[in-house]
């Protein structure tokens, strides 16, 4: 089994629906071809007399007024929407962080709004284009006028919709919430399952034969990688595979980023691992547990920051990872190794409980130091969470943390001090 593109068209698919001009593009193709087969049909159709009332009746200089209005005023207010929009990303790349600007591109609302506004445009001018008064006769597209003054209302109503959204859309909690959502959806993605499988030591193939590196032709984020594929290849090859990289990782170039047993399988190896991954300049958050759990914490530290002090933030942020840790309970983590006809054929690094749990609070508590409110929302948090978690090693994992956030807070106010206490005795007792 060779593996193919199947990856790569995944990723490609998910990029190209993230798109910000994806959806404008195909509602201005769509106008298009409506305002040609209006046109074309004008007449052709005897509409019921309550319908035909309401039609255009205009003569050829009106039709003309109307349809240039109406394109000049929607591409002006197109453009006025695209610097609302611009304006809402840098305000949200400032406060919140670049890497959550993927969030506002691929709002479809954003998309929708901006391709209502440039489809009349190009409607208008496609119909505009028929209008024509010659000696055998003058033609007005009646129909066509008539739906071109029914977008023009229709982009009033999606304009202030689109005011509305944005100022939705740049709220600090809907971003939380966002940020979330993506989480939540991959983490229910796991299958259901006990306890984790502690992840075994590696071994080498028992025959002891000779490994040959690995290495990628490219460097940048791995985005994706496909081991079911690369998997079956090891399998029809007779070969085993060691990674080093997990998808989140970033390959240098030309640094060896695995191991293959038979050596001489390492040229088809790379070929085949060449074909499974797909790299790129960012992360992806399709494979990347850590990914998403970074930009939630981001926006917690940027809220704790000394020029920012918005401990209410950094609490949301809590709020949402430990819901993502109740998703989490009852469901397994990957191990990494990937087994064909009962033999390891693939072994990689994964992301584990006590990774992820490093990953959501081990800032967030660097940088409540100052701000007890925030420890002791941080305690809630595990508290809540080692009440449903009911593998022993992850509750574990969650009081480890809650000492670690215990003995940060230590030496501060006698309250301070017993109100993180009792939060750490409810930790143990939810444990328990």
């Amino acid at each position: 089994m060779t593996p193919g593109p199947g990856p790569r068209l995944r990723q490609k698919w998910a990029d190209l629906l993230a798109a910000f001009w994806l959806r404008p593009a195909l509602m201005v193709a769509v106008a298009i071809v409506a305002a040609e087969t209006l046109v074309r049909t004008d007449g052709a159709v005897e509409m019921p007399g309550w319908i035909a009332a309401w039609v255009y009746a205009g003569g050829v200089a009106g039709a003309r007024d109307v349809l240039g209005a109406i394109a000049s005023a929607t591409i002006g207010v197109a453009g006025t929407t695209f610097s609302i929009t611009v304006a809402a990303l840098t305000l949200a790349s400032n406060q919140m962080g670049p890497r959550l600007l993927r969030n506002f591109t691929r709002d479809p609302g954003n998309g929708y709004a901006l391709g209502a506004l440039l489809a009349t445009f190009a409607y208008a001018l496609v119909t505009l284009r028929s209008v024509h008064e010659a000696e055998e006769g003058a033609f007005v597209p009646q129909l066509g006028v008539s739906v071109a003054l029914l977008l023009a209302f229709a982009c009033v109503g999606v304009l202030v919709w689109f005011i509305h959204h944005i100022a939705m859309a740049i709220s600090v909690d809907r971003v939380v919430a966002l940020v979330h959502a993506d989480l939540a959806a991959a983490i229910r993605a796991l299958p259901r399952g006990g306890e984790d499988d502690p992840a075994p030591p590696p071994d080498d193939p028992p025959d002891g034969s000779a490994a040959g590196p690995l290495r990628l032709p490219g460097g940048g984020y791995l985005r994706v990688l496909d081991d079911d594929a690369l998997a079956g290849w090891a399998a029809e090859h007779g070969a085993r595979i060691r990674l080093r990289l997990r998808p989140g990782d970033f390959a240098f170039p030309g640094s060896e980023v695995g191991r293959v047993w038979p050596a001489a399988r390492a040229g088809a190896a790379e070929e085949a691992l060449e074909r499974a991954t797909v790299l790129g300049d960012t992360r992806s958050p399709g494979q990347d547990l850590e990914f998403l759990v970074r930009q939630l914490v981001e926006i917690g530290l940027r809220a704790l920051s000394s020029g920012v002090k918005d401990p209410f933030t950094a609490i949301a942020v809590l709020d949402r990872l430990g819901a993502a840790l109740c998703d989490l309970a009852g469901r397994r983590l990957p191990d990494g190794r990937t087994l064909r006809d009962g033999k390891l054929r693939l072994e990689r690094p994964v992301t584990s409980y006590a990774g992820l749990l490093d990953a959501m609070f081990h800032p967030l508590r660097q940088g409540a130091r100052d701000d007890p409110g925030v420890t002791i929302r941080l305690l809630e948090v595990l508290a809540e969470v080692a009440a449903v978690e009911r593998g022993e090693a992850r509750r574990a994992a969650l009081l480890r943390h809650a000492d670690l956030a215990r003995a940060s807070a230590a030496g501060g106010d006698a309250s301070v001090a017993a109100a993180i206490a009792e939060r750490h005795g409810a930790v143990l007792r939810a444990a328990a």
